[in-house]
C-alpha cells in the first residue's frame, strides 16, 4: 500500500478509505475562523442572488428573453405529461424519462408555474451552498468549493434559474459529496441525476474499487433502473427522445460548430443555422463528419478514462471528485451540444473538488469560472452575432470554447498526474517513537506506526482513538 508523500498532508494512497494509512493529520477549521468564513460565504450568496433575482423576474433587464423555456416549453410538457405520456410529438422533447418529474414538480407550489420554477431553483441553489459549506468545514477540507457556487452561478445570468440544469446539478453535488461516506446514498442520488439527464452518473467513475464501487455502482443502476421502468411502465413514450436525441446536428455554440464559423465568416461555407430539434442548429456541408468526429472524440475520451481507471497507482484524497469532473468535461467538450446551461455542471462538479484541499484541480475551475461570463456574454446578449456568425459573436464564442478545451486537457493531465506518484517518492511519516503502556491482557510494549490521519474525505470523528491507545 503507497503512502502520501511527506509533506503532502491530505494526499492517500487509500484515502477514500477510512482507516487506511496516510500522513499525519491536518487541523480541522479553527472555529472562530469557520465562523467568520461561514459568515462571509452567506452574505455573498445573499447578496449574489438578490442581483441575481432582481435579472430574473425583469427588474433588472438584460438583452434577450430567457424565462420562454419556462412558462411556455416546460409548462406545454407539464400539460401533455398530466395527461399520462411523454410529448411524443415534441422534438425538443430529448430527455431521460426522470424529467417528467421535474417538469411536473412546480405544478405542487400554489403559485404560478413560472414562479414556482424560480422557488424550487432558489431553494435547490441555497441547499446546494449548504452543502458544499458543510463540506468546507470539515477536516482536510476548504471553503473554496463553496465560494466556487457562491461565484459561478450568478455568473451565467437569469438563464440559470430558467433552466432545470441547476436541480440536476444539485442532485450531483449531493451524490459526489455522499458517495465516500454513504455510498448507497451517494449512488441513490446519482442514478436519481441519471435518469433526470444522464450525465451525473459520469461521477462514478473515480470511485474506489471495492466495496465503494459495488455499492455505490449498484445503488445508481438500481435507482436509475427502477425509476425509469415505473415511468415507462406508467406513461406512453418514455423512451421516444433516444430517436430525437439520435438525429441531433451541430449546435451553433458547440466546440464542433468553431470551423464552420469561421468557415462561414470566410464566405467558404453554404449552409446555414436553424432551429432543429429544439436549439440552432449548423446545417449543411460538412456538418456530418464533423458530427462523427466529435462522437469519436467522447468515445475517445471515455475509453482513456476507463484505461486510467484500471491502470492508476495512486489515489490522493480528492481522486474520486477530480475524476468526476475530469469526465465532465470530456463529455461537455467532445459534445454536439453545449448549451449554456451546461455550464452549472461543470461549476458544480469544480466546487465539489475544491472541497478538498488535495485537489489537484485548482487551475482548471479557475478556467471554468473565466468561462461563465463568457457564457453569459454570447447567450443572450451577443447571440443574435453567434447564430450570425459575425465577428464579436465567434470571437467571443470562440474564447469560451478554447477555456473548455484547455480546462478539459488540463483536468486529464493532473488527474493522471495525481495518480501516478512513483514508489520511490513515498516517505511513510511516523508517530514520535515513545513507547506507551500495553492493552490491557496482553504483555507486549505497543509502539505507535504509521500516522492514521482522521479521514478527510468521510469526515469521520475518531473521537475513540486516543481512548483505545
Amino acid at each position: 500500500m503507497e503512502l502520501a508523500p511527506a509533506g503532502e498532508s491530505g494526499r492517500s494512497s487509500s484515502a477514500d478509505d477510512p482507516g487506511a494509512g496516510t500522513t499525519t493529520a491536518e487541523p480541522a477549521v479553527p472555529p472562530r475562523a469557520a465562523g467568520g468564513a461561514l459568515w462571509a460565504l452567506g452574505i455573498g450568496w445573499a447578496a449574489s442572488r438578490t442581483l441575481l433575482l432582481l435579472t430574473v423576474t425583469g427588474v433588472l433587464r438584460l438583452a434577450g428573453e430567457v424565462s420562454t423555456d419556462v412558462w411556455v416549453i416546460y409548462h406545454g410538457w407539464y400539460g401533455v405529461l398530466q395527461t399520462g405520456t411523454f410529448p411524443l410529438d415534441d422534438v425538443t422533447w430529448q430527455y431521460p424519462p426522470g424529467a417528467a418529474l421535474v417538469i411536473l414538480l412546480p405544478g405542487l407550489l400554489p403559485w404560478s408555474y413560472l414562479v414556482s420554477f424560480w422557488v424550487i431553483c432558489g431553494v435547490v441553489d441555497a441547499l446546494t451552498v449548504a452543502l458544499l459549506m458543510r463540506a468546507g468545514g470539515r477536516r482536510g477540507r476548504s471553503f473554496s468549493g463553496a465560494w466556487v457556487w457562491v461565484v459561478g452561478v450568478p455568473l451565467l445570468g437569469p438563464m440559470i434559474y430558467n433552466r432545470y440544469d441547476i436541480l440536476v446539478t444539485a442532485l450531483a453535488v449531493a451524490g459526489l459529496l455522499a458517495v465516500l461516506r454513504r455510498p448507497a446514498i451517494g449512488g441513490l442520488l446519482l442514478g436519481l441525476g441519471g435518469i433526470i439527464k444522464v450525465w451525473p452518473l459520469l461521477a462514478l467513475i473515480g470511485t474506489p474499487s471495492g466495496r465503494r464501487t459495488r455499492r455505490s455502482w449498484t445503488s445508481a443502476a438500481a435507482t436509475a433502473g427502477s425509476l425509469g421502468f415505473l415511468l415507462a411502465a406508467g406513461m406512453n413514450g418514455a423512451f421516444e427522445f433516444l430517436k430525437f436525441q439520435k438525429e441531433r446536428g451541430i449546435e451553433v455554440e458547440s466546440l464542433g460548430a468553431m470551423p464552420l464559423h469561421f468557415a462561414r465568416m470566410a464566405g467558404a461555407w453554404t449552409g446555414e443555422v436553424k432551429m432543429n430539434y429544439g436549439s440552432n442548429e449548423m446545417l449543411g456541408p460538412w456538418v456530418d463528419v464533423i458530427s462523427k468526429v466529435m462522437v469519436a472524440g467522447t468515445l475517445g475520451g471515455f475509453a482513456w478514462l476507463l484505461f486510467w481507471r484500471l491502470t492508476l497507482k495512486h489515489r490522493t484524497a480528492a481522486t474520486t471528485y477530480d475524476a468526476a469532473l475530469s469526465a465532465l468535461l470530456i463529455f461537455t467538450v467532445t459534445s454536439r451540444v453545449i448549451s449554456p446551461q451546461y455550464m452549472v455542471w461543470l461549476v458544480g462538479a469544480a466546487a465539489v473538488c475544491l472541497t478538498v484541499r488535495a485537489t489537484g484541480q485548482r487551475p482548471v475551475a479557475v478556467l471554468i469560472l473565466l468561462a461563465t461570463p463568457l457564457t453569459l456574454l454570447e447567450f443572450p446578449l451577443l447571440f443574435v452575432q453567434v447564430t450570425g456568425s459575425h465577428t464579436w459573436g465567434v470571437i467571443v464564442l470562440g474564447l469560451r470554447n478554447l477555456l473548455l478545451l484547455a480546462a478539459a486537457v488540463l483536468s486529464c493531465v493532473r488527474l493522471w498526474r495525481s495518480t501516478r506518484v512513483p514508489t520511490a517518492a513515498i516517505v511513510p511519516v511516523a508517530l514520535p517513537a515513545t513507547v506507551v503502556d500495553a492493552p490491557a491482557g496482553t504483555g507486549y510494549p505497543v509502539r505507535p506506526g504509521i500516522a492514521y490521519e482522521q479521514d478527510l474525505l468521510d469526515g469521520i470523528d475518531r473521537r475513540t482513538a486516543g481512548a483505545e491507545r
